[in-house]
C-alpha cells in the first residue's frame, strides 16, 4: 500500500540514506556509546536537522509533522534508520516512544491524547512502558503479573508495582504501567514526578548506544487519578498484544537495516585485506559467510515485508509477526556474528562498529517475546487451527 508515487517515495528513501551516512553516522562517537548525556544531545541536534529536511516520524500523520508513511513504506525507510545506531531516535521511530504513541493513538482518551501524545510526537516528552518484573513476577508469562492497581474510595487508584529492564525508564517523563486490578490486567498512566514512583537504577546490558537504558523502577503506594487508565479495565494483555505487533516489525525493519551495514564493513574488509597471498574475499569459506548472508537478509526483508503488507491491509498478523520475528532476530544476529569473523580480530575491536552492532543485535532475540516461547506460541496456534506451512 502506497500513501504516495513510487518515484517520490523512492526519491525520499536516496535522501534519508544520504542524511544518514553523511550527517548521522558521523556523529557516532563509539567511545562515547555508554554516555547517556551526550548521547541525547547529539540525538536532538540530530532530530532538529531531520526535521529541517522533511524527515518526520514514519507513521505520525502529516499533520502532526509526520510522513504517514504505511506499514510496507516503512520497510525501506526504517531499514535506512537502523543502518545508524542513532538514526532510529533521530528519526522519532525507536522504542519505546514509538510504540507507546502508536498505543495512545489508538487506546488515548482525548483527555489523554491532549497531555501526552503531542508532546511525544515532538520528543519533548519520553515514555516508557513499564510490564518486566523481577521473579516471581511477569517475565515471558503474562500471568505472573504481581503489580497491582487499587481503586480507592474517593477515586483513582493506588499503585505499587516493582519493575525492572524498563526500556527508556532512565530518562522517562511518563510511564504506561501494567497492573493487575479487580477487573484484570490494565493500562495506566503514571508521570515519573508522583510521589511513590521510584527510579531505582539503570540496569547495566551489553548495549552500547541505549541512550534511555533500560531501568528498574518501584512504585509504592502510588497514587494517580482515575483518568490515568488506558482505555478499559481488564484489557491490559489486548493492548500488549496490540503494541507489541508494530513493535516486533519496526524492530525487524530497523535490525535489517544494521546487519547489512555490518556486512557491507565486512565485505570491504575482505576486498583489501589479504590472506595466504589472496585477498580474504577469494577465499570460498568468506565467499559462503558472504553469500548466506545475502541470502537471509534477503529472505528477512521478504518475511517483513510481507507482514507489513498484511497489516497494511487490516489482517491480523499475530502468528505471522511472530515467525517474522523469530526468523529476523536470529538472521541478524547470524550476519552480524559473521561479519565479525570475516573481520577476525579487527571485529572484535572497537576501532569499527561491528563489535558493537553485533552486541546491539544479540537482545533482539529476547525483547518482545523470546524466540523460544514465541516458537512454542506458533506451533500451538498451528496445531489447535490445522494451520498448514
Amino acid at each position: 500500500m502506497r500513501t504516495r508515487p513510487e518515484h517520490e517515495f523512492q526519491t525520499l528513501i536516496g535522501e534519508l540514506r544520504e542524511f544518514i551516512a553523511s550527517e548521522v553516522v558521523p556523529q557516532e562517537h563509539l567511545l562515547q556509546a555508554g554516555d547517556a548525556k551526550a548521547l541525547q544531545e547529539t540525538t536532538r541536534a540530530l532530530q532538529r536537522k531531520a526535521v529541517a529536511r522533511g524527515f518526520g516520524a514514519a507513521r505520525t500523520a502529516r499533520e502532526y509533522g509526520g510522513l504517514a508513511l504505511s506499514w510496507e513504506e516503512c520497510c525501506s525507510y526504517l531499514e535506512e534508520a537502523g543502518r545508524s545506531f542513532l538514526g532510529p531516535a533521530v528519526l522519532q521511530c525507536a522504542p519505546p516512544t514509538q510504540p507507546d504513541i502508536y498505543a495512545l493513538e489508538k487506546l488515548g482518551s482525548p483527555e489523554q491524547q491532549q497531555r501526552y501524545l503531542e508532546p511525544l510526537r515532538t520528543g519533548d516528552l519520553h515514555s516508557c512502558f513499564a510490564m518486566t518484573e523481577p521473579a516471581p513476577g511477569v517475565g515471558s508469562d503474562p500471568r505472573m503479573l504481581s503489580a497491582t492497581a487499587k481503586r480507592l474510595p474517593e477515586g483513582g487508584w493506588e499503585i505499587n508495582a516493582h519493575k525492572w529492564f524498563i526500556t527508556g525508564a532512565v530518562r522517562a517523563d511518563v510511564a504506561i504501567v501494567v497492573a493487575r486490578t479487580e477487573g484484570g490486567v490494565s493500562w495506566f498512566l503514571v508521570d515519573t514526578d508522583t510521589p511513590g514512583y521510584r527510579l531505582v537504577r539503570d540496569v547495566p546490558t551489553m548495549e552500547p548506544f541505549d541512550a534511555g537504558g533500560h531501568g528498574e523502577i518501584t512504585l509504592t503506594n502510588c497514587r494517580v487519578p482515575a483518568s490515568a487508565l488506558i482505555g478499559e479495565e481488564g484489557r491490559g494483555l489486548e493492548y500488549a498484544q496490540l503494541r507489541l505487533e508494530g513493535a516486533r516489525l519496526f524492530h525487524c525493519m530497523r535490525f535489517i537495516g544494521m546487519a547489512s551495514r555490518a556486512m557491507d564493513i565486512a565485505q570491504e574488509y575482505a576486498s583489501h585485506r589479504e590472506s595466504y597471498g589472496v585477498k580474504l574475499g577469494e577465499h570460498q569459506m568468506v565467499q559462503s559467510m558472504i553469500a548466506d548472508a545475502h541470502i537471509e537478509l534477503y529472505a528477512a526483508r521478504l518475511m517483513t515485508r510481507d507482514v507489513a503488507r498484511m497489516l497494511d491491509a487490516g489482517e491480523s498478523i499475530r502468528h505471522h509477526s511472530s515467525m517474522a520475528k523469530v526468523f529476523v532476530s536470529e538472521v541478524v544476529c547470524k550476519v552480524a556474528d559473521s561479519a565479525v569473523q570475516i573481520c577476525g580480530a579487527l571485529g572484535i575491536s572497537e576501532d569499527t562498529p561491528v563489535s558493537m552492532i553485533y552486541r546491539q543485535m544479540r537482545p533482539f532475540r529476547i525483547y518482545d517475546g523470546a524466540s523460544e516461547v514465541h516458537r512454542s506460541a506458533i506451533a500451538k496456534r498451528a496445531l489447535r487451527h490445522s494451520i498448514c506451512a
